[in-house]
């Protein structure tokens, strides 16, 4: 099939270019920063302070317990929200990355197709410095490590996953629809609250209990269901096996039609752009 074609060759030129994906994505890393006196840490102040002010909303000011006994609600609220400004962030540059390396779309010898690889790696620096320190705030409140820990790995290469497949669905479309860029930040926006991040189904004792099914529709609440059940439970991913089949059902799909979309209209990124 020649989906399955495309997709294939994508990955076969990650493989084949990763000395120079790692390169240019350290090059995007550090560009995001040249000029700024304080650097890299601007990339730990706004997602810092928007924590602090859930914290206050929801744990200081509404006394929201969360549904884990035992378990303050900025412990609940983190392994919640990391993997969101993963998400956010990569998404929202992704989408932009043919724009930002035009000069790179132009020439014929280079491979379009590892820009969003670029951008997303670039991002997943920054993600894996969250985690570590979440993980210092876990012990902070003297929380025990678990084997579970370690099934971040898993749950972060998933959500890399689901990155990739929309990023290159609306990388694509953004050359041709510039508004798209526009429209995936709104989307975003709705996208934090539609998925148990600050607030729990169980918050609302008179809700249908249909709200729960239709809330696991959205592919990233696996995601924060997993880094929770990764950092709190000691849940596994093997212990919630439809969403889990279900997660992934609905990403390689995705990310098919992504790589297609992608492929079909590459040859027209240089005329456009």
């Amino acid at each position: 099939m020649g989906i399955m074609k495309d997709l294939t060759a994508v990955v076969a030129e990650a493989i084949k270019k990763r000395n120079l994906i790692w390169d240019l994505a350290k090059a995007d890393f550090k560009k995001r920063f040249v000029g700024s006196y304080f650097g890299v840490a601007w990339m730990f102040v706004q997602p810092i302070v928007t924590v602090l002010i859930y914290f206050f909303i929801f744990q200081m000011g509404f006394k929201s317990v969360p549904p884990i006994e035992d378990t303050p609600y900025v412990l609940w609220l983190v392994p919640g929200i990391v993997p969101w400004f993963y998400f956010n962030e990569a998404l929202n540059l992704g989408t932009n990355c043919l724009q930002e390396y035009d000069y790179l779309v132009k020439k014929v010898v280079f491979n379009v197709a590892i820009l969003p690889v670029i951008k997303l790696i670039s991002c997943l620096m920054v993600h894996m410095v969250f985690i570590f320190i979440m993980t210092g705030l876990f012990f902070a409140y003297a929380k025990l490590p678990m084997l579970s820990w370690f099934q971040i790995a898993y749950y972060s290469f998933s959500l890399s996953v689901l990155i990739l497949a929309v990023t290159y669905i609306t990388s694509s479309i953004t050359v041709f629809f510039k508004d798209m860029a526009q429209i995936v930040n709104i989307m975003l926006q709705f996208g934090m609250w539609l998925t148990p991040i600050m607030w729990f189904p169980t918050m609302f004792k008179e809700r249908p209990l249909w709200i729960d099914e239709i809330l696991k529709i959205n592919p990233v609440y696996y995601i924060v269901t997993g880094y929770r059940d990764s950092m709190l439970t000691g849940d596994w991913f093997f212990e919630r096996p439809l969403l889990s089949i279900y997660y992934w059902i609905f990403t390689i799909v995705l990310l098919l039609v992504g790589v297609r979309l992608f492929t079909r209209l590459k040859p027209h990124f240089s005329d456009v752009l």
